[in-house]
């Protein structure tokens, strides 16, 4: 498949769709460190008000659930979160019928999602959802393809993948040892899981190429 690396190309597929006057919800998904965050705020800033970018991070069990679960040592995995929720809200935006949806966020440095933190106002012609699980195979997240018009798999080099999750984790309160650890460790089952659904995607984006798209 055709990797893209040009910001404007990629504005002007969500142009093209724009013109029929629906709304258009565009999926970018990743592995863990891939680029997604930043793909979808640079998108977002070129559209220039038009669109606005709901995490499915925002979606993350609270950290007192995980542990309740048994499921803190693995945190980011596909049932750490809540993937019903998702799924209705992207219904509801899909559907455009409320005023406003409010969407969560994931705070990083708390580490916890918090409700309410996203107002998404029925007038706004673009959504951009980024997460790690917009591709999978399983319920109720099979159901997320469907809703969105297009999913764009964002691909970085494994070792700059894997050195920013490492840079991540420590930004937020690992030490260095537990950072590769968590990296190479349950970040890197996820991203397994993730890249075995990369051919599902509608385009490829090429993150390096990208980023040197931004200057």
């Amino acid at each position: 498949m055709h990797a893209v690396a040009d910001i404007e190309e990629l504005v002007h597929r969500i142009d093209r769709r724009r013109r029929g006057g629906d709304r258009v919800l565009i999926g970018i998904v990743g592995e863990p460190g891939s680029g997604k965050s930043t793909v979808s705020a640079a998108l977002a800033d070129r559209l220039d008000g038009a669109a606005i970018v709901v995490p499915m991070d925002g979606f993350h069990l609270a950290n007192r659930e995980l542990a309740r679960l048994g499921r803190a040592g693995r945190k980011g995995a596909i049932d750490t979160f809540d993937a019903d929720g998702y799924v209705h809200l992207l219904r509801r935006l899909r559907d455009r019928r409320e005023g406003v949806v409010y969407a969560p966020d994931y705070v990083r440095g708390m580490e916890e999602a918090v409700a309410g933190s996203i107002p998404v106002p029925a007038e706004l012609s673009v959504v951009i959802t980024e997460g790690n699980y917009l591709l999978d195979a399983d319920q109720p997240w099979s159901q997320v393809r469907s809703i969105l018009d297009e999913v764009w798999f964002v691909e970085a080099p494994p070792e700059v993948r894997i050195e920013r999750i490492i840079g991540r984790h420590i930004r937020f309160g690992m030490d260095a040892d537990a950072a590769t650890a968590w990296a190479t460790g349950p970040d890197q089952v996820n991203a397994d899981r993730i890249r075995a659904m990369r051919a599902d995607a509608d385009l490829i984006i090429d993150v390096m190429g990208f980023a040197e798209t931004l200057g």
